[in-house]
């Protein structure tokens, strides 16, 4: 696993009170309730002792955006488990033995093979579909992800629950509350005819607060409470990589 410099300890706790209080911040102004948002950790490169003290400190959701991270971690620590990377064939079985929910489903065979794989463990698996808004991001377009809810619908052992979006980050925060009210209106007209999407997996670090005011619900948050981590990898590779991660 890659080395990391996450914070642990009473720091740690520290961290995890204010992204909560964040949160709370948000709905407040909103008008919502603190408990229609999930708060999902994000442990890419995080050391599995340091997650552990996470759980302690009361946080029961985790992600991760490497399925060979996530077959390292989910059998040693006791949580809802979320993947949060690319869907890749190659690696589809791992997700499928240890994600309780993926954020990630998109046009492709990794799904299916998620399917094929969940069903002979008899397992089934929530699934929000990944839309991409700019054309130049993994995920369904806006006008492609009916199309994709219908395919994916069909495929055994896969329960389609929401949506997701990664927008493009540009340092504004406001910027990205476009993006995420986007995906609201996409999940309301979609809900006319596909009544269980009722997730929207938007936010992180940097603009969680804005996607709770959008209607979040579901927040992925990993360098606010866990601390700065190395450059992000390629999907189970060595390979740096620049770019925004799902953190």
């Amino acid at each position: 696993m890659t080395e990391s410099s996450a914070v642990a300890g009473p720091e740690l706790r520290s961290a995890i009170a204010e992204v909560r209080k964040g949160i709370e911040r948000a709905c407040a102004r909103a008008g919502r309730r603190p408990e229609e948002v999930s708060l999902v950790a994000v442990t890419k490169t995080v050391p599995i002792e340091v997650i552990r003290t996470a759980r302690e400190a009361g946080l029961e959701q985790f992600a991760e955006n490497h399925a060979n991270e996530l077959a390292e971690k989910a059998p040693v620590i006791t949580a809802t488990w979320h993947f949060v990377g690319k869907l890749q064939t190659g690696t589809a079985t791992r997700v499928a033995d240890h994600a309780d929910l993926i954020h990630s489903a998109e046009p492709g065979r990794a799904l299916e093979r998620v399917a094929a794989r969940a069903t002979r463990r008899g397992k089934r698996i929530r699934c929000l579909v990944q839309v991409d808004f700019t054309g130049r991001r993994q995920g369904a377009s806006p006008e492609e992800a009916e199309g994709f809810l219908r395919t994916a619908s069909s495929l055994p052992s896969i329960e389609l629950v929401g949506l997701m979006t990664l927008p493009p980050w540009t340092g504004d925060t406001e910027a990205t509350r476009t993006w995420f009210a986007r995906l609201r209106h996409l999940r309301d007209e979609l809900r006319e005819r596909w009544p269980a999407l009722t997730d929207l997996s938007m936010g992180m670090s940097g603009d969680y607060e804005v996607a709770v005011e959008e209607g979040a619900t579901m927040v992925r948050v990993g360098t606010a409470i866990f601390g700065p981590r190395p450059t992000g990898r390629s999907p189970d590779s060595g390979r740096s990589r620049a770019g925004r991660g799902l953190h």
